[in-house]
């Protein structure tokens, strides 16, 4: 589903991404680990166009994208979940989720699966998305950027500053997700145990570059949490 090859990026004269490479398959979890300043996160604006890459490519279901705009990426079935939710603060649930159907018909409804997913956003509707505790809030992020119904499903660091009861129900989700078979998900992560329960693949970084990889199975064995650890 998505394909990255040799892509390098550059903030001034630093050098973040360093010729870096990977596939995101279809039905399965990519999990991308490394240290805080690794790159991450800047890998994962590269992916959606908010942060425009020096040279390599970037193909989704395909096609390549990487000189798209990051709304045309969105259109062809791209979903990104920011660090830090992002979410709108006076707007009401309902009004959140229908922000990520914005592209679409104004007529278009909130698929009520992401009710099924997340129930307690259905009990929320009309209250305000500052009003709601950090782990509904990135529960309603996930949902606002599930509505278009994505291919490709890109997530920052879900955990973060979030409740253990909620992590489990994140973590729930996304296998379910996965599991369904139609749809790719990355899922950049620093909370090593969640990565690796849910990882079908992983990719370490270190100083923009990737330094290890394989099968989630494996991640013990070939010692990723000694690579990963602070």
């Amino acid at each position: 589903m998505l394909t990255v090859k040799n892509i390098h990026q550059y903030y001034g004269g630093s050098h973040i991404l360093r010729d870096v490479s990977f596939e995101a398959r279809l039905g399965k979890v990519t999990v991308l680990l490394g240290r805080n300043g690794v790159g991450k996160t800047t890998l994962l604006k590269s992916l959606m166009g908010l942060v425009p890459i020096k040279s390599g490519s970037i193909e989704f279901d395909g096609v390549p994208i990487h000189k798209r705009t990051p709304y045309e990426r969105a259109r062809a079935g791209m979903g990104f979940v920011p660090q830090g939710r992002e979410i709108f603060a006076r707007l009401t649930v309902e009004e959140n989720l229908r922000m990520g159907l914005a592209y679409k018909s104004g007529s278009t409804p909130v698929p009520p699966e992401l009710y099924e997913l997340f129930p307690v956003l259905k009990q929320m509707l009309n209250r305000r998305g500052g009003d709601l505790s950090g782990g509904q809030q990135q529960q309603l992020a996930i949902a606002r950027a599930l509505a278009p119904k994505p291919k490709l499903l890109i997530l920052d660091e879900p955990t973060e500053g979030i409740q253990p009861s909620i992590i489990k129900d994140i973590g729930r989700v996304i296998r379910m997700l996965a599991d369904r078979g139609d749809m790719a998900i990355v899922l950049c992560e620093q909370y090593y145990d969640f990565a690796q329960e849910l990882a079908d693949d992983y990719l370490v970084m270190e100083r923009g570059e990737v330094i290890a990889r394989g099968l989630g199975k494996d991640m013990e064995a070939q010692g990723v949490r000694q690579l990963v650890a602070i």
